[in-house]
């Protein structure tokens, strides 16, 4: 019996996504890619589904790319790394920062090159205390890609975010909560709880909104004051039609819990 690489189970609203092939640690091959990138897009049509939980199964979240795929075999010539990355990371990364809900991933063990890239282009990354963050890269004489050139400045500055990729080593869940790479951590066999449950809160909160907060955030590193300014009252205008903002203000008024949809 084949078992898929990627595991997607629909439940409360939330996507929960697994990368499934744990005797590799969870490392990437063209066909689990390509699934990755189906089921993603299975989840941004179904509007049922208002947030998502991406994890690892086994021991790691991911060490990056199958390396046995990645090689030149002989008589092949040299790998199109380019052509690689246009075809499996890139349409990944551009996926999960498009979706117009959030995106939890839950870090179990080691992220490495581009799984540790996947995992900061998420909304929020919540890791076990046994996890690690590794710019792999280098080690074999490349450099970061699947989005690690535009995450890392961003989110821990540009000196460390060029001493981690090119020096290379292990980042301890700990210290890289504490930098601002990741939201936090949350002891070791606690990370079901710690970060599938922040997904099934965010499953119950206006998804419209959560969405419009994402748009307003990617596009906060490139806009002027002026056109985030502009921006911003364009989200707030759509977020004022809808539904979850009439209940959200019913709510407030009548002290009580709002009932949001989604919508």
């Amino acid at each position: 019996m084949t078992v898929s690489s990627i595991l997607f189970e629909p439940k409360d609203g939330v996507a929960r996504i697994t990368l499934n092939r744990p005797d590799v640690l969870n490392s990437f091959d063209k066909a689990m890619a390509a699934e990755l990138q189906r089921v993603l897009a299975l989840v941004a049509a179904d509007a049922s589904l208002r947030a998502v939980y991406l994890t690892g199964a086994g021991r790691a979240f991911s060490a990056g790319q199958d390396l046995a795929e990645a090689v030149a075999r002989e008589g092949r010539g040299v790998v199109n790394f380019a052509e690689h990355l246009r075809r499996t990371y890139n349409p990944i990364v551009r996926a999960i920062r498009a979706l117009p809900k959030p995106v939890v991933c839950g870090v179990n063990g080691a992220a490495a090159g581009a799984g540790a890239n996947i995992a900061l282009a998420c909304d929020l990354v919540i890791a076990s205390a046994e996890a690690k963050f590794i710019q792999a890269f280098i080690n074999i004489g490349l450099v970061p890609d699947s989005g690690g050139t535009f995450f890392l400045p961003r989110l821990v500055g540009t000196a460390r975010a060029t001493a981690l990729m090119m020096l290379g080593q292990p980042l301890g869940a700990t210290e890289a909560a504490e930098m601002g790479l990741i939201y936090k951590v949350v002891p070791a066999g606690t990370l079901e709880e710690g970060g599938y449950m922040v997904a099934r809160q965010l499953a119950c909160q206006p998804t419209a909104a959560l969405g419009l907060i994402k748009k307003l955030l990617n596009s906060s590193g490139t806009n002027t004051l002026e056109e985030q300014l502009e921006l911003e009252a364009e989200c707030q205008a759509a977020a004022g039609k809808s539904s979850d903002y009439t209940e959200g203000v019913r709510a407030f008024l009548e002290k009580r819990k709002p009932a949001f949809v989604g919508r």
